[in-house]
């Protein structure tokens, strides 16, 4: 084989010769075509395949860059709060821009503002936030030192009266984990560990276990039986003062069973009202006939105070009882041993006594 001769002179864009963009195409053994593009284009489609898979990643974080433009007003007050240079805040905004294919903010010297398309987006980048703040928080509650109390709160009505007496046993049982007990009816917040509640929403990331339904009753004051009567058919009801639960409308659909017999009575409250106790504290002053949980009346009817009405008749239970708790708190031992606890015991108080 001849060898090139050599030369000494230097190679300059003039004597250089040009090499032409290749663009071949290889046949395999296996008929398989490979085809083989310039360097230029190869690299240009790879950036264009990591644009589209990165764009999702990072969609999050930009979303929530733009909650912090908005609520700090400004870039940089965001850059601040967010510890990162403006031009990353800056080049965040214009990013999601690119990525959603909208503007949505309006950037002037003096005022920023959203766009119409901002608007939309604005409220799901909030949300993003703070569904960061509650994992975050969830998070350090999980591996927060087990000696710090468990956080119970409980329905008002049902605490002073179910959940009292069993505090002293549970802390008796499981000394190793303190209790700050609240009595409350706004359920589960971020404040407590646990709740022991009627009124339960669904929500995400909440687990929940039902305690029971407490038996419903009929009663009322020997007085008030005496003034108006003693109802022995439950369509009797309607004619007397009727103090219940709160409903969905004026008008209460009672259903009251007897063996195979069936009774419903629609009545229209002298009270109506969502809090147990304050229904006990109108019925035991006299005012009407009040649909009570059982558990409520139980040292009144002992004791002569109250009466029952139409006791052959049997009622729908009350609303439910519901240990609730963050799902992420599911593991923690502190919280097992208390609602497993609370299951135990509080179960047998709702039956009749």
């Amino acid at each position: 084989m001849r060898e090139a001769p050599f030369s000494s002179e230097p190679v300059t864009a003039a004597t250089a010769m040009p090499i032409p963009a290749v663009r071949a195409v290889c046949v395999s053994p296996g008929g398989s075509i490979w085809r083989f593009r310039p360097a230029s284009e190869t690299i240009a489609l790879l950036h264009c395949s990591i644009a589209c898979c990165m764009n999702p990643i990072w969609l999050p974080a930009q979303l929530a860059v733009l909650a912090k433009v908005v609520d700090l007003n400004g870039f940089s007050a965001a850059a601040r709060s967010l510890g990162v240079p403006k031009a990353a805040v800056s080049r965040a905004i214009a990013d999601l821009e690119a990525a959603l294919g909208v503007q949505v903010l309006e950037r002037t010297t003096r005022r920023l503002s959203l766009t119409p398309a901002g608007r939309v987006v604005y409220p799901h980048a909030k949300r993003v936030v703070e569904e960061c703040d509650t994992a975050q928080s969830q998070i350090a509650r999980l591996r927060s030192p087990p000696a710090r109390p468990l956080r119970v709160a409980a329905d008002a009505t049902y605490g002073r009266v179910l959940l009292t007496p069993l505090v002293p046993r549970f802390l008796e049982s499981f000394p190793q984990v303190p209790l700050e007990v609240v009595l409350q009816t706004s359920g589960l917040d971020d404040s407590c560990d646990v709740a022991i509640c009627t009124n339960v929403r669904d929500a995400p990331g909440v687990a929940e276990r039902t305690l029971g339904a407490p038996p419903a009753i009929l009663c009322a004051t020997p007085t008030y039986l005496q003034e108006r009567g003693t109802p022995i058919k439950p369509e009797e009801l309607a004619r007397h003062d009727l103090l219940t639960p709160e409903g969905d409308g004026p008008k209460l659909r009672l259903l009251l069973t007897r063996g195979a017999q069936r009774a419903e009575v629609r009545l229209s409250p002298k009270l109506a009202v969502n809090d147990p106790a304050v229904l006990h504290a109108a019925t035991a002053a006299g005012l009407g006939i009040g649909l009570l949980p059982e558990f409520l009346c139980r040292q009144g009817i002992a004791t002569g105070r109250l009466k029952l009405v139409l006791p052959e008749w049997s009622l729908p239970p009350a609303a439910p009882l519901r240990a609730v708790y963050p799902e992420i708190l599911g593991a923690d031992p502190r919280v097992q041993h208390f609602v497993e606890f609370i299951a135990a015991n509080i179960v047998p108080a709702l039956a009749h006594g």
